[in-house]
């Protein structure tokens, strides 16, 4: 018995003769192809019969079950896209944790030293100086935009009122067309007085913690 012969050759450098859709067609695998058969499903009703009363009505009516719109908009609405995305928590990165040490790369206290209070909801890291020895109040930090140090401040129970919620600003009044000439006569946001003590209160509790770590 003849030994079996492959229908296609290798060329030198180990390249195939025939491509794998000439291949396909020598050995007829298109006639042994299996194709599958959906199993049917049954459509759902859309319409409902009804008794009509009268002789001359017909007896019977077909009613839809959900009932089209009386009015529709003139103009064509674009309508939005199903978005099928879940909004992540942000990974925190391994070398911050509350009470590390980082430097701040952007902003207007860009290469001072603060301690990582914690990680908000939002994603953003709640720093601060503290205030009292370097001037850096509260502020939300993106972790991208510090430098994590190995030094670690051990800090106390914080107060539950460190929330995004406390950075948020009050919206400003809209301009009718009278008032766009008019001079802006608004004075500039000042820190509210419940800021001021919160800041005071996790002042009073970071700055003995921090000292007790060698910087």
């Amino acid at each position: 018995m003849a030994a079996h012969k492959s229908r296609n050759s290798t060329l030198p450098g180990g390249v195939p003769k025939l491509s794998r859709s000439a291949v396909y067609k020598k050995r007829g695998m298109y006639k042994r192809a299996k194709v599958q058969v959906k199993p049917a499903v049954e459509a759902a009703p859309t319409h409902k019969t009804k008794q009509v009363q009268g002789e001359k009505n017909g007896g019977t009516r077909q009613v839809p079950l959900a009932r089209k719109p009386r009015f529709y908009p003139t103009e064509d609405c674009k309508k939005p896209l199903n978005n099928r995305r879940r909004v992540k928590p942000t990974k925190l990165r391994s070398s911050i944790s509350p009470g590390t040490v980082l430097i701040l790369l952007a902003g207007v206290h860009r290469g001072k030293r603060v301690v990582c209070l914690k990680q908000l909801p939002s994603g953003l890291l709640l720093v601060t100086g503290p205030y009292k020895i370097n001037g850096v109040p509260l502020r939300r930090v993106d972790q991208a935009y510090v430098i994590a140090t190995s030094t670690k401040v051990e800090l106390p129970a914080l107060p539950d009122s460190l929330t995004d919620s406390l950075f948020k600003r009050k919206a400003k009044p809209t301009k009718n067309e009278k008032d766009m000439f008019v001079e802006n006569s608004t004075e500039e946001p000042k820190i509210s007085a419940e800021k001021i003590a919160l800041q005071k209160e996790v002042d009073a509790l970071d700055v003995p913690a921090v000292k007790r770590v060698d910087m």
